[in-house]
């Protein structure tokens, strides 16, 4: 072959025809998947109303999603390495529309557990895939910056428009609906899909590791559970005994990796020191930022009172910042350094955060709005670039795998943040004075939740549960100025390590591997 032909085929290869409809059909996935994660809890007042699921029935409705696609982002990238990702993309996808059906028919808190956590399977397939196509559908590495940064964005936009689209369906249908409408996109998805994306795999597979896949699945879901329940209900033998017996699964997991011939993971990607760093950055600040959207959308709507859509949509400047700024990442990354935009991403998710604890129960929206605003762009900035990291620290062969290292510390960030910062909310919050008067049963709901003291308030005289609920939420507002300080030393200690970390780190410009 002459030089010119294979010049040709390399351009060929570099700009492959149809990739940004390809690229937008990726991106329907991972939106979905971020609704599916944060819509359920608009939800939960009118499923607990038709179903009446005890208390624990109800804790699992909301976390087995998040177990299960935890437990297996790792196991399903390695599969996507293996048996194709075009393939495992396309069948996950209709999988996750049916399994949708079966969720927004669900007639018993027994069935509406089993379809949440078929859900997390299905999800579980879609979020590795999508990011190890793009590693391959974009061989240009500025063009799969800007791939990436649309990938998050829409991940970013995913989660705050859950909450969106979630108010507007509960304010108009019945709460089935807030799945039924995952069906079309799906349609949409495997129809173009099956033309528009190229198939991609590991040449060099091995046979799955079934016994690694276990140890992987039980470890992760071990250490997950313990951590929350450790923040919801304390100590207890049954905490210790999932802890523990998920960090040795997880311990053995990585030992039998570095045995292994063809490993589910390869433990020698953490040997680089930008893919280590990026993702010990993208941990971190999920850690920092997970308990703080999840309480100050409780603050929107139970302190201040707005109604679903409108706590939704006063969220939306998070998505605007995450959006504009992913978008511009790989750029700003090039021209000053991966370590400056990553660490400024950070450090300005940690200043808003410090703002936070400024807030009170009369705090007016632009200070909210402006501090959601920051939160976005810092994340837009800090997770496009991040990504691009660890997918270009890796041969394109090992992208599933590492697209799903990136997508376990999201998932791992998230239960640990809403764990640990969620514990110092809850322990703030119970420590309020009930007002004299209030039956001992109506203290008892007040003191578990925020939600517990406005159901409690509703049956009280109108001066006793104006006391209460008053007494609750100014309780609720201390524990939310001390996580997010937490959250915020956090997120600013991770910006000080990614400074060190990511020294040197360049984003690639020019180079394709082969």
């Amino acid at each position: 072959m002459s030089s010119l032909e294979q010049h040709a085929e390399t351009s060929q290869e570099l700009r492959r025809p149809g990739r940004w409809i390809a690229l937008a059909v990726l991106v329907l996935a991972v939106l979905l998947v971020a609704v599916d994660a944060t819509v359920l809890g608009l939800a939960t007042p009118f499923l607990t109303e038709d179903l009446k699921p005890s208390g624990t029935q109800l804790l699992w409705i909301g976390d087995v999603y998040s177990f299960v696609i935890a437990g297996l982002l790792v196991s399903m990238g390695s599969l996507g390495d293996r048996i194709g990702r075009k393939k495992l993309l396309l069948t996950g996808a209709v999988a996750f529309g049916a399994v949708s059906v079966l969720n927004a028919y669900a007639s018993t808190p027994e069935m509406m557990i089993l379809a949440r956590a078929l859900l997390g399977v299905a999800g579980a397939t879609l979020m590795p895939s999508t990011l190890a196509l793009i590693r391959n559908l974009f061989h240009d590495p500025r063009e799969r910056s800007l791939a990436i940064g649309i990938w998050g964005a829409m991940a970013s936009a995913g989660a705050a428009v859950g909450p969106v689209v979630g108010g507007f369906l509960l304010e108009h249908f019945w709460w089935g609906s807030v799945f039924l409408i995952n069906l079309p996109v799906m349609a949409v998805l495997v129809v173009v899909g099956i033309k528009m994306i190229p198939e991609s795999k590991n040449p060099a597979r091995g046979p799955w590791d079934l016994v690694s896949v276990a140890l992987s699945f039980i470890g992760m879901i071990g250490v997950v559970y313990a951590v929350k329940e450790l923040a919801a209900h304390g100590a207890s033998w049954e905490v210790a005994v999932a802890g523990i017996g998920g960090l040795a699964a997880l311990c053995w997991f990585v030992r039998r990796q570095l045995t292994l011939p063809a490993p589910l993971l390869d433990m020698r990607l953490f040997h680089h020191r930008g893919f280590s760093g990026a993702v010990l950055a993208d941990l971190l600040t999920i850690l920092g930022l997970s308990g703080l959207v999840f309480f100050l959308s409780q603050f929107l709507q139970l302190v201040q009172g707005r109604g679903p859509l409108e706590a939704g949509l006063a969220e939306l400047p998070a998505a605007v910042g995450a959006v504009t700024a992913g978008l511009i990442a790989g750029l700003a990354a090039r021209r000053y350094s991966v370590r400056s935009v990553v660490s400024g991403g950070l450090g300005a998710i940690g200043l808003a955060l410090a703002a936070v604890t400024l807030i009170h129960k009369e705090t007016a929206y632009p200070l909210i709005g402006a501090v959601l605003l920051v939160v976005g762009v810092g994340a837009g900035f800090a997770f496009t670039v991040t990504s691009d990291v660890i997918l270009s620290s890796v041969p394109k062969e090992q992208a599933g795998s590492a697209g799903a290292v990136s997508e376990t510390a999201y998932e791992l960030g998230a239960a640990l943040g809403i764990a640990l910062l969620g514990s110092i909310v809850t322990g703030v919050y119970q420590d309020f004075a009930t007002p004299r008067g209030v039956p001992s049963a109506d203290a008892a709901a007040a003191h578990e939740s925020l939600g517990g003291a406005v159901e409690a308030a509703h049956g009280l005289p109108a001066h006793q549960a104006s006391a209460l609920v008053s007494a609750a939420q100014e309780s609720f507002v201390d524990g939310l100025r001390l996580a997010a300080g937490v959250g915020a030393a956090v997120l600013l200690a991770t910006a000080v390590a990614a400074w060190f970390l990511l020294r040197g780190q360049k984003l690639e410009d020019g180079i394709v591997h082969q």
